[in-house]
């Protein structure tokens, strides 16, 4: 628990007008987005350098004051937000948003931890380059929350998640060391890869302050397509048909009918095809064609498609403006189902192959337990991750659906880990699935886990009670 003299010389570090003690004014920061946790906190400290998170870890690590690092509070599993409690101190890395260096030569770039991911793909863009890590809250999502929960997106079928996209970091440890591991390198084999265990870790073994990206050549053409199936089968088929059209497969996002009827119900976007399907993908090819040529092998593609009844309807973006309404759809899904009421919202995935069992079983699962339950499953489904969210019944009450949560829950994960997946594929752990991990996790690996954690943090200050179980 936070001294008052603790938290005195912890604000005269950053100094006190870039410290937020009053209740209403830290409320951003204590809120979690989806509203399911709300925490307090004695202080929300706003460092701008290094040096000064240096200084304050290491007055935290002297008088065991616990710190909750955060980001743009944009996660989803909770891991950013302080406990009910009121004993912790929320570090704000917002102002801590420098791009350092962009070297368009060994594509590369430096960032500190709390740059915007929108400002690091700006700020590759203006060097020619390009940063691929695309989420729907990049204008307000932080690197070092991006890669503080290994954060994944609609890109990660081509490029890989935010692990494979860093190449060193630098990080300020419980006790104030900082360790400055910015090389960057593509080759560095000389023992143990320590960024890895920083990435990943939920700002529970040290704190993500710059980070050493990796930046690839901008593509020069792109294709994208909006097609509406019969069943998630024929989904993964158009998949492996676009996956021998030039360039690479840059993203493919599966939507369900009811999720553009709750897009077209609470949004003035409308679908793109006229008449109504069970399932829809938004498919992107990009690479270094001339400008046009990959949207002429889109086409054979699709025309091949409808010949071997794998879809039933296309459209291809003819311009830029149509590509980013076709995104729009995409990206608003999670928005609109907050209008539908409750939202019991999971991030799994299972082997590619999988992902028709997965929606069947699960779907026919929550169902039972709760009849006139709405899933809405949509997704990454080049790389296997479904975010399985289910929405109340029609008129029902809200706040009994959401009472609800940890039973659907276990009946949607007991299919995923049956079928060799996961219950977290790119929103972490934190708080909402602690619990759960001595289900998951070996008594090996907890251990290991823990051994970590006890080495990294000994006095336990960096995100209590996040990730571990107690």
């Amino acid at each position: 628990m936070a001294s008052e003299t603790a938290i005195e010389r912890l604000i005269a570090v950053v100094g006190r007008e870039n410290v937020i003690t009053v209740a209403a004014e830290m409320e951003p920061y204590l809120r979690e987005w989806r509203e399911r946790w709300t925490g307090k906190a004695k202080a929300v400290l706003r460092p701008k350098t290094t040096e000064e998170v240096s200084r304050l870890l290491a007055i935290a690590h002297e008088t065991e004051t616990p710190i909750v690092a955060q980001g743009g509070n944009t996660g989803a599993v909770g891991g950013q937000i302080p406990f009910e409690s009121g004993d912790e101190v929320v570090l704000s890395l917002t102002r801590l948003n420098r791009i350092r260096e962009v070297d368009a030569i060994d594509n590369s770039m430096i960032a500190e931890g709390g740059a915007t991911l929108k400002a690091v793909q700006d700020a590759a863009e203006a060097a020619d380059r390009l940063f691929p890590l695309s989420l729907g809250s990049e204008g307000s999502c932080t690197i070092g929350g991006n890669l503080a929960t290994n954060a994944g997106g609609v890109s990660v079928v081509a490029y890989g998640n935010a692990r494979a996209l860093t190449l060193g970091l630098e990080v300020v440890l419980a006790d104030g060391r900082i360790w400055n591991g910015l090389r960057r390198l593509r080759k560095d084999n000389t023992g143990y890869d320590l960024k890895d265990i920083f990435i990943g870790s939920e700002g529970t073994l040290g704190v993500i302050t710059a980070a050493a990206l990796m930046l690839f050549p901008r593509p020069r053409d792109k294709a994208t397509a909006f097609a509406s199936l019969k069943d998630p089968k024929a989904a993964l088929d158009l998949f492996h048909l676009a996956s021998a059209v030039g360039g690479r497969v840059t993203a493919v996002e599966l939507l369900p009918r009811i999720g553009i009827e709750f897009v077209e119900r609470h949004s003035a976007l409308r679908s793109p095809l006229a008449e109504p399907a069970p399932w829809y993908v938004l498919i992107e090819v990009s690479g270094a064609e001339p400008p046009g040529r990959l949207t002429g092998q889109m086409e054979i593609m699709l025309a091949e498609a409808f010949e071997r009844q794998i879809v039933q309807d296309a459209v291809l973006a003819s311009s830029e403006a149509q590509r980013k309404t076709l995104w729009e759809t995409r990206e608003i899904l999670s928005l609109v189902q907050k209008a539908e009421g409750g939202s019991i919202k999971h991030d799994v995935s299972v082997p590619v192959s999988k992902i028709p069992i997965f929606l069947s079983e699960a779907t026919a699962a929550v169902k039972r337990l709760i009849p006139g339950a709405r899933p809405v499953p949509f997704g990454h489904i080049g790389d296997g991750n479904i975010h399985f969210n289910i929405s109340q019944p029609v008129g029902a009450d809200r706040e009994a659906f959401l009472e609800r949560w940890d039973e659907v829950s276990a009946a949607v994960f007991e299919v995923v880990l049956r079928l060799n997946g996961s219950i977290s594929a790119e929103h972490g752990i934190g708080r909402l699935k602690r619990d759960l991990m001595p289900s998951i996790k070996s008594p090996v690996e907890l251990k290991m886990m823990k051994d970590l954690k006890r080495l990294f943090d000994p006095k336990g200050i960096l995100n209590p009670g996040k990730v571990l179980p107690p």
